[in-house]
C-alpha cells in the first residue's frame, strides 16, 4: 500500500516534520527490541484482564473510548494535518472514522458467537476464543483510521494490541493509546511503540508472544513479512500495494465520471492504496472526457492542508517526493494542475496523456498526485487492461448498464470495486485485495472472527 520510508537500525529517536513547511514538529523516541519484549509482557498480563471482563463490560468501556476520541476529534485532527500533511477536512473525517470503528466493534462484542453443529451421539459446538496478543504495524498514508481497523476489532474480540505506527506519523497514535487509559481500559492493553521497521517492526512479527500480525504497507515489505511469520505459524491479515482502474464506458454519465475522476487519484495527495491512477476510458468517448478532465484537474486546489478549502496537501516527505519526479518524464504530454513554491514537500496533480499501458508509470504504483489516461475499445479490452497488474485491491466502472455493471465487476480481480462512484472503505463492508493486494479481509461484520480461535467442543450425551 505504501512505499515504506525507513530509518537506519540503531537509531534512538525519530523526527517528525511538517510536510507543508519542513518544520520539527516532534521528536519521539524509537523503540527498541528489548522495549518490545517488555510490551508484550505487559500486554500478556492486560490481555488476561480484559477478556475475562464479561461481554457487556468490554463493550461499554470500548464505547466509552470512542466518546472520549470524538470529544477530542479536533485535536487528532489538527495534529494528523500537522504530522501527516492531510487536509484538515480529511484528517477530521479519519478522527471520526476512529470513533465510528470503535462504536461498530463495540457491538460486535456481545455477538461473537459460536455454533451448535448437529452431531451423532451428543452435542457438538464451537467457540471463539480471542489470540491473546495482537501487533498491529501501521503505515504513514492514513495513520488514524488504519491503525484502528486492526486495533478496534482486535480490542473487542478479547485481545490486547501492541501497535506500532510509521516513523513519520507516531503522534496520533500516541494520543489513542493516551485517551484509551482516560475511558477506562486496562494499562498496557493497547500500547503504542514507535520505532524503526527492522528494529521495533521485526520483534514483533518475530516475538512468540505475539499471535497475529496485522500490517499494511508495500508488497515488497509485506512478502518479507510473510516469510518470518510462516517460520512461525504466526496468524497474519497484509493489506499491500493497489494500481486501481478507473473504467468509463461510453455510455455513462461523462461529465460526471470526469468530474469525479480528480480527486479519485488526488484524495491524501495520491497516497493511497485506492487511488483510481489508471483511468480507462472507451475510445468514442475519449477525447470528450479529456475535454472534461483538463479543467477539473486545474481546478484542484493545492495548499496549506490546514486551509478550509484546501483540497490537495503535501506528499508525507522529500523522499517521496523524490519517488514520484521519477514516474513522470519531462517531456511527458500531461494535464496538470499548479501546487505551492518553496518549502514543504509539493507535487502538482498530473494526468500523463501519452503514457504507454506498459510502462512504469501504468503499472507501479506510484503513491503520489499522478495517473494515466489510456483509452480501450470494448468491454472485454477494458477488462484486460484492468487486469493488467500484479495488484487488486480497488476500482471504479462507470456505466449507465446494469448488465455491464454487474459483468465487468465479476471480472475485474480486485476486492472492492464501486459502480459510478469511486467510494472503496466503509467500515461495515470487508475490505482486502487480490493478487498482490494482500492477504485475508478487515472491516465489516467479520472483522471480529479475524482476531479469533476457533475451538470445537463435542459433549457425549449417551447414557
Amino acid at each position: 500500500m505504501t512505499t515504506e520510508i525507513t530509518e537506519p537500525a540503531g537509531i534512538t529517536e525519530h523526527l517528525v516534520l511538517d510536510p507543508a513547511t519542513e518544520e520539527v514538529v516532534a521528536t519521539v523516541p524509537a523503540a527498541t527490541a528489548a522495549e518490545v519484549d517488555a510490551a508484550v509482557v505487559r500486554a500478556a498480563a492486560a490481555q488476561r484482564t480484559w477478556s475475562a471482563l464479561a461481554p457487556a463490560d468490554r463493550a461499554r468501556l470500548l464505547r466509552r473510548f470512542a466518546v472520549v476520541v470524538d470529544e477530542n476529534r479536533e485535536e487528532l485532527a489538527r495534529l494528523e494535518v500537522r504530522e501527516a500533511g492531510h487536509t484538515l477536512s480529511n484528517a477530521r473525517w479519519e478522527a471520526g472514522n476512529v470513533r465510528d470503528l470503535l462504536d461498530f466493534a463495540a457491538g460486535g462484542v456481545e455477538r461473537l458467537s459460536g455454533r451448535q453443529i448437529p452431531v451423532p451421539g451428543g452435542i457438538d459446538l464451537t467457540l471463539l476464543e480471542p489470540l491473546g496478543v495482537v501487533g498491529v504495524i501501521a503505515p504513514w498514508n492514513f495513520p488514524m483510521p488504519i491503525a484502528a481497523w486492526g486495533t478496534a476489532p482486535a480490542l473487542a474480540a478479547g485481545n490486547a494490541v501492541i501497535l506500532k505506527p510509521a516513523e513519520t506519523t507516531p503522534l496520533t497514535a500516541l494520543r489513542l493509546a493516551r485517551l484509551a487509559v482516560e475511558a477506562g481500559l486496562p494499562e498496557h492493553l493497547f500500547q503504542v511503540l514507535p520505532g524503526a521497521g527492522d528494529v521495533a517492526g521485526n520483534a514483533l512479527v518475530e516475538h512468540p508472544g505475539v499471535a497475529k500480525i496485522v500490517f499494511t504497507g508495500s508488497t515488497r515489505v509485506g512478502k518479507q513479512i510473510t516469510a518470518r511469520c510462516a517460520a512461525r505459524v504466526k496468524r497474519l491479515t497484509l493489506e499491500l500495494g493497489g494500481k486501481s482502474p478507473n473504467i468509463v464506458f461510453a455510455d455513462a454519465d461523462i461529465e460526471a465520471a470526469a468530474a469525479a475522476a480528480p480527486m479519485a487519484f488526488l484524495d491524501n495527495a495520491g497516497q493511497d492504496c485506492c487511488a483510481r491512477t489508471r483511468i480507462l476510458v472507451q475510445r468514442s468517448a475519449y477525447d470528450r472526457f479529456l475535454e472534461l478532465l483538463a479543467p477539473a484537474i486545474e481546478s484542484v486546489v493545492v495548499g496549506d492542508p490546514s486551509d478550509e478549502n484546501t483540497q490537495m496537501g503535501p506528499l508525507i516527505s522529500r523522499a517521496q517526493l523524490e519517488r514520484v519526479r521519477r514516474y513522470v518524464p519531462e517531456d511527458a504530454t500531461a494535464l496538470s494542475g499548479k501546487a505551492p513554491e518553496g518549502p514543504g514537500f509539493w507535487f502538482p496533480p498530473t494526468v500523463l496523456t501519452d503514457a504507454r499501458p506498459d510502462s512504469p508509470v501504468a503499472t507501479e504504483e506510484v503513491f503520489g498526485p499522478v495517473a494515466v489516461v489510456l483509452p480501450f475499445e470494448d468491454e472485454a479490452d477494458a477488462v484486460r487492461l484492468a487486469n493488467a497488474t500484479e495488484y487488486g485491491l480497488a476500482g471504479s466502472i462507470w456505466t449507465r448498464d446494469v448488465g455491464r455493471a454487474l459483468r465487468v465487476s465479476q471480472s475485474v480481480q480486485a476486492g472492492n470495486l464501486s459502480v459510478n462512484s469511486h467510494s472503496s472503505v466503509r467500515y461495515w463492508t470487508p475490505f482486502g485485495g487480490y493478487k498482490q493486494s494482500g492477504l485475508g479481509r478487515e472491516l465489516g461484520p467479520d472483522a471480529l472472527a479475524a482476531f479469533t480461535e476457533t475451538k470445537n467442543v463435542f459433549i457425549s450425551t449417551e447414557a
